[in-house]
Formats: C-alpha cells, sequence, structure tokens
C-alpha cells in the first residue's frame, strides 16, 4: 500500500504536514508525504494541454499512489488556498478518477474545511474512504511531529489509521471500527 499524504498548509510549523511527517515514520515502507504541493504554480486551465513540470511530477505522484491521505487547515470557514489549488491541478486529471482519498482533520473545530473537502472530492469522482478519514483534536496538544509520536494513544491511532486503509483498500470495509482518538 502505497500512501501518499498531503499537508494542505505551506506554514513550517503546520500541525497538518507535522501529522504527515509523524504517519510516515510509522509506516516509513506505506507512506511518503508529499511536498509537491507548495510547489505548483497557480492553477491555469490554458496551461492543461501542456502542464509545467511540477504539475507533471504532482500528478505522477498521484497516480502512482494508492491512495490520497489529505491533512489540510482550514482557513476563514473553507478549504486551504494551498489544497484548492492542488486538486484544481487534478480536475481534468484521468488519474485522479476513483482514487481512494483518506481525510484527516487535525482540530474537529475546522469542521467547515473538512465539509469543503468532502464536497470537493466527491465533485471529482475521488472515492472517499469514510472508515479512514478522522478528526484528531491536537491542536493545542500535540502540534509537532514530535510529540505525537511520544503520545501512546495516538500513536495507536495513527497505527489503526494505516490497518483501516488497509483494509478499506482491500475491500473490507466493515473490517474494524473507524479510527478515532
Amino acid at each position: 500500500m502505497k500512501v501518499l499524504a498531503v499537508a494542505g498548509s505551506l506554514r513550517r510549523a503546520s500541525i497538518n504536514a507535522a501529522f504527515c511527517r509523524a504517519l510516515a515514520q510509522l509506516g516509513p515502507q506505506q507512506v511518503h508525504v508529499s511536498e509537491h504541493a507548495g510547489r505548483l504554480p497557480l492553477f491555469n486551465p490554458d496551461l492543461e494541454s501542456e502542464p509545467p513540470a511540477a504539475v507533471q511530477a504532482w500528478r505522477a505522484a498521484v497516480q502512482a499512489a494508492d491512495v490520497l491521505l489529505i491533512a489540510s487547515p482550514e482557513y476563514a470557514h473553507g478549504i486551504s488556498g494551498v489544497m484548492k489549488n492542488a486538486l484544481d491541478w487534478l480536475v481534468s486529471f484521468e488519474g485522479f478518477v476513483d482514487k481512494p482519498v483518506a481525510l484527516v482533520n487535525t482540530s474537529p473545530r475546522a469542521h467547515h474545511a473538512f465539509e469543503s473537502l468532502q464536497e470537493v472530492l466527491r465533485t471529482m469522482n475521488a472515492r472517499l474512504l469514510r472508515r479512514s478519514s478522522l478528526s484528531l483534536p491536537l491542536l493545542g496538544a500535540c502540534v509537532t511531529e514530535a510529540a505525537m509520536l511520544a503520545d501512546a494513544p495516538l500513536r495507536a491511532s495513527m497505527r489503526g489509521l494505516l490497518a483501516t486503509l488497509q483494509a478499506e483498500l482491500a475491500g473490507g470495509a466493515d473490517a474494524g471500527p473507524s479510527v478515532q482518538w
């Protein structure tokens, strides 16, 4: 199982990016953290016929992944511009159709973006993995990669997320309860 973890924030101290990196440390053969989102030019449909190299690399990484895991913050009750731009480059990309996607919300009070992401991804014909999508109350508690890895219950939840992802991809949607922390 190849998981491409994408944080929707460019902030150096991003909790979402820290979560993606921590998850990669728990499943190093399974999880690759993408840094493509920050390298993408602003979406321009005029470039679709000959996408820039950064867009081609982003699309290739998405296509090579078995599942896309998105951990994105909420800005002004919506999807971050970085995440929306990255998704916009995938709208007409055939390799994204029916791509399994799990969403991680690191701040349960940020439900607007979480719900908006679900709507955008449904519109893009992604296959949302509901049992592998979760909310984690990390804001104010575990805000760094080191803190996340040091927290035993959180580590167990992250390992559970990887197991649930694997079960969902294998078609075992009823393999266990959805992951919550």
